[in-house]
């Protein structure tokens, strides 16, 4: 969705009623207004309630070295911070030539005490990194000198995303990427700089309005998970069923095969990273698997796609098997298809899920795909390069379960073994990559970094739990956390209980609180309360205490529930604790 301006103000006066608002701070070195317009307009057009506080004009160090401004009694969960290149290269132009070269360093170390600020322990730092702007004084020669704007420039957007590495919290906005994509004279107007101080232009604001966003949006757990691809003139060119394989067009020579190939390396850079890849074709599927085998010039392989439906059922049938197997909503996913009409009717059929209007010249895709940051994340591990390979083993469990009657009797053929564990500097990625990911069985929707799940780990009052799954199809990884912390002596309250859709209706929930129940006991605990705190998302657990025999809590604000487990019977499952 392309909004402008004017649209993104009219969004922004959007009343979300008694929605929980999402707290965000601007700070500027430059007149911000249109920018606070831009980014609460962006999150309303998405769903997402905003109160945004805005600080006077140039209040960036004041507001956040004065214990007691008016942002820390704001206490704000996100602090956008823009600190401009016009203002970095004014600081510049008055310094003496000698301390020209340690402004960069200058900058950083402010930034890290920002990062290291225990009243903004619980916040996280959205910072804008700085176009780059030379000012000629040494031409070409600047590259040579550590002194120059330049070099300055590029020396602290370099340092910038190394210390986003050191500190969890911190995120970097790529606003030189996207003024490098747009071009200086669309994102800046002179004219409009010198008479208001306004530095990013009224086209280009909802370009990084929708940037600052995506990282929210990301770090709140909406983000795409999946990309389903068409395969006829969207993968290859030409037709399968009619060229034949040796009639489609990939490769990297000249001609429009490259840009199908260009496209598949992107696409498995995706899969590499964590995004699950699946088909979804009008076409026999043997014909239709055959490049993916035999295809001397095809990028992705049959390793790469999670579930390949490939059949002469409609497009959104074929996409509703998939949601069905991956387990995931159809807003975490992507539909790229060459063709109108099959977009329009996904799009009239399942509206939540995002659907590219690619351009007619494939030589565009590309370009074009990347212009909508599609797959923005906070977060990236290891474990991401198995989800692939996960989802096709659900794909054959899900077949595997056809030849049961009985659901007994599947799940007990499993053979599913758990490990059960407090958060380690092994699994730590992961957990926090989980709360971070999982919105429909996620009881409060809390949220953890990296260094939040560190924290949890080394206080002595948190029980905290991870569980991983195997069966007889394979390694599932980590799947389910659970943190839980004391109300009194007798009472332990779950702040967290997660879990991955992927390993739903296989008992998991029970054999959980099979675990937190022995834990709480030999830690002297006589009863368990929980909260379900309702989402757009969550729906789906809104009986969870209630179906495994907590009762509710009356007269409380929040729907909380109660379980006494000294007379507590373990639940049946058919996991195995390792």
């Amino acid at each position: 969705m392309n909004l402008t301006f004017s649209d993104l103000k009219k969004w922004a006066r959007k009343s979300f009623d008694d929605a929980p608002c999402t707290r965000v701070a601007l700070l500027g070195d430059s007149a911000t207004q249109f920018l606070a317009t831009g980014i609460k307009g962006c999150a309303a057009s998405r769903g997402i309630a905003m109160e945004l506080f805005e600080a006077d004009y140039n209040q960036v160090e004041r507001q956040l070295l004065d214990p007691s401004s008016e942002l820390y009694q704001f206490a704000p969960q996100y602090v956008v911070i823009f600190q401009s290149t016009h203002k970095f290269a004014e600081r510049h132009a008055l310094l003496a030539p000698e301390q020209r070269a340690t402004l960069a360093d200058e900058r950083l170390d402010f930034l890290a005490s920002v990062c290291q600020s225990q009243q903004l322990a619980a916040a996280k730092i959205i910072y804008f990194n700085y176009p780059e702007d030379e000012d000629t004084v040494y031409g070409s020669y600047q590259n040579k000198v550590s002194s120059s704007l330049i070099f300055q420039l590029r020396y602290l957007n370099y340092k910038l995303m190394t210390l986003s590495q050191q500190y969890p919290n911190l995120f970097i906005c790529d606003l030189a990427s996207l003024q490098a994509r747009v071009g200086r004279d669309f994102a800046y107007t002179p004219n409009v700089y010198v008479s208001s101080d306004m530095l990013l232009s009224l086209k280009f604001v909802p370009l990084v309005a929708a940037r600052v966003v995506d990282i929210i949006g990301a770090t709140l757990g909406r983000f795409k998970k999946c990309v389903i691809l068409d395969l006829d003139n969207t993968l290859w060119g030409g037709v399968i069923g009619d060229d034949g394989i040796e009639g489609i067009q990939l490769g990297h020579g000249m001609g429009i095969g490259k840009a199908f190939s260009e496209f598949q390396m992107w696409i498995k850079k995706l899969r590499q990273r964590g995004i699950i890849v699946c088909v979804s074709s009008k076409n026999d599927e043997a014909t239709a698997r055959e490049p993916f085998v035999s295809h001397p010039d095809m990028i992705l392989r049959l390793d790469d796609i999670a579930v390949f439906q490939a059949n002469w059922e409609t497009k959104v049938d074929n996409i509703r098997t998939i949601q069905q197997i991956l387990n995931i909503g159809f807003d975490s996913m992507v539909f790229i298809d060459d063709n109108p009409f099959e977009r329009h009717i996904v799009k009239e059929h399942i509206p939540e899920i995002t659907v590219p209007d690619l351009p007619e010249d494939p030589a565009d895709y590309l370009e074009y795909l990347y212009t909508l940051n599609l797959f923005e994340t906070a977060s990236d591990s290891s474990a991401d390069k198995d989800r692939t390979r996960q989802y096709q083993i659900e794909a054959q469990r899900v077949t595997f379960k056809k030849t049961f009657a009985n659901e007994d009797d599947f799940l007990q053929s499993l053979q599913m073994v758990s490990r059960v564990e407090g958060f380690t500097p092994f699994n730590t990625p992961r957990v926090s990559q989980l709360s971070q990911r999982s919105n429909q069985f996620n009881l409060r929707t809390v949220r953890y970094t990296e260094s939040d799940i560190t924290s949890l780990a080394t206080d002595p009052d948190v029980i905290d739990l991870s569980f991983t799954l195997v069966d007889k199809f394979g390694d599932n990884g980590l799947i389910a956390v659970v943190v839980m912390r004391p109300l009194d002596t007798d009472t332990l309250f779950v702040d967290t209980w997660l879990m991955s859709c992927r390993v739903l209706k296989r008992g998991m929930e029970r054999f959980t609180l099979n675990v937190m129940v022995d834990v709480a006991r030999g830690k002297g605990y006589k009863r368990i309360v929980g909260e379900y705190i309702p989402t757009a998302k969550n729906k789906m657990v809104c009986d969870h205490y209630s179906s495994l025999g907590f009762k509710a809590i009356e007269g409380c604000d929040s729907k909380q529930y109660e379980l006494d487990i000294q007379h507590y019977q373990p639940l049946k499952n058919f996991i195995t604790r390792q």
